[in-house]
């Protein structure tokens, strides 16, 4: 099935790395006993900055929970709109065209969910199909692109537009210095990003996504994801997380290949979701390839961090405008997330 177009949008408010390194040491003066080591964590990180949903000096006013969700509710439709508008402008196609909206997001809660707010906010069709995805953390981008490729096979006449809004400095925990909190502060950024999914029907686009997989490992729901407390979202994020990647990776992404007749040297162009340095570097070494072969996902990752689920929609837009392989060469998505799962696409340009 076709991707027409991806797009993505960013908050207004860019802040450099050791702009927010100098910040965290003043809010940690005299609460944390070691500095140093925050700072040697927020650089470990390898991000140059990161897009912030509030001025950074707004965020001290987030008291409680509802204050950051409130923030979170009115940053996530305009982002969202923005963010639907340039991905339709890519396509060549208008609002009224969606037949299939799909929002996911794991950094704040809606109900009515974003994306009714949307529908009114856009003028959307009355009988368009909503589908809110809530849970699946920095996964849900690429499990948003496989339930809209699922909904365009049934309905090749029709479109789908994937939505994911992550504001993820909102569910920042100010008073927890656990080492969780801290790298997660230090390599997470807020963004939106919307991809295009058209039905076999209508005018054919590039890549076509030939084929989609899930994988999900029993007894790893430890691994990552969120305690709910009375201050919000706290961040669960074990060490062990590069160590299933790379020893549970590859055989799922062989036998996945293998089912449609290609192997890993089939693959031209490598997309993953760039989880932080040690993701990266444990995915080029499950799989025998190299820094370069993941350049797109090494770049989102310095350019703008971790933005959990927008980061996949947003290497593909780099991906499809920027650096298009050969055609009809193969390309390969993929990201992870809670559970601890993972959804992954077979590209055709």
């Amino acid at each position: 099935m076709p991707i027409a177009a991806a797009a993505s949008v960013l908050p207004d408010h860019y802040y450099d790395q050791e702009t927010l390194i100098a910040a965290v040491r003043d809010h940690c003066a005299g609460r944390h006993h070691n500095i140093d080591r925050i700072e040697s964590i927020y650089r470990h990180t390898l991000v140059n900055g990161r897009y912030l949903a509030l001025p950074i000096e707004e965020y001290d006013a987030l008291q409680t929970f509802a204050d950051a969700n409130t923030a979170f509710i009115k940053g996530a439709v305009d982002l969202g709109e923005r963010a639907i508008r340039k991905g339709l402008q890519k396509a060549g196609l208008e609002p009224k065209d969606i037949d299939h909206l799909i929002f996911v997001s794991i950094t704040g809660i809606a109900t009515p969910s974003v994306d009714a707010l949307l529908v009114n906010r856009m003028n959307l069709r009355r009988d368009i199909k909503r589908t809110p995805i809530f849970g699946l953390g920095c996964m849900a981008g690429a499990a948003g692109i496989t339930r809209a490729i699922d909904y365009v096979k049934a309905y090749p006449d029709q479109v789908a537009v994937v939505l994911s809004v992550e504001l993820c400095s909102l569910t920042l925990q100010r008073n927890d210095f656990s080492v969780a909190n801290i790298v997660s502060s230090g390599l997470f950024g807020d963004a939106a990003a919307a991809l295009v999914v058209t039905g076999k029907n209508r005018q054919a686009t590039t890549p076509r996504v030939i084929d989609t997989r899930s994988v999900f490992y029993p007894n790893t729901e430890h691994i990552m994801g969120w305690d709910i407390t009375d201050n919000g979202f706290k961040i669960v994020l074990s060490g062990q997380t590069p160590k299933i990647v790379e020893t549970s990776l590859e055989p799922d992404i062989k036998h996945f290949l293998a089912d449609n007749g290609l192997t890993l040297k089939d693959i031209r162009q490598w997309l993953f979701h760039p989880g932080g340095p040690k993701i990266l570097e444990a995915i080029q070494k499950s799989l025998g390839i190299t820094r370069d072969d993941l350049a797109l996902s090494w770049k989102n990752l310095q350019e703008v961090g971790n933005v959990s689920s927008a980061s996949i929609l947003m290497i593909l837009e780099d991906a499809m405008d920027n650096h298009r392989p050969p055609k009809g060469s193969y390309g390969f998505f993929n990201a992870m997330g809670p559970g601890f799962c993972a959804e992954m696409g077979i590209l055709q340009w």
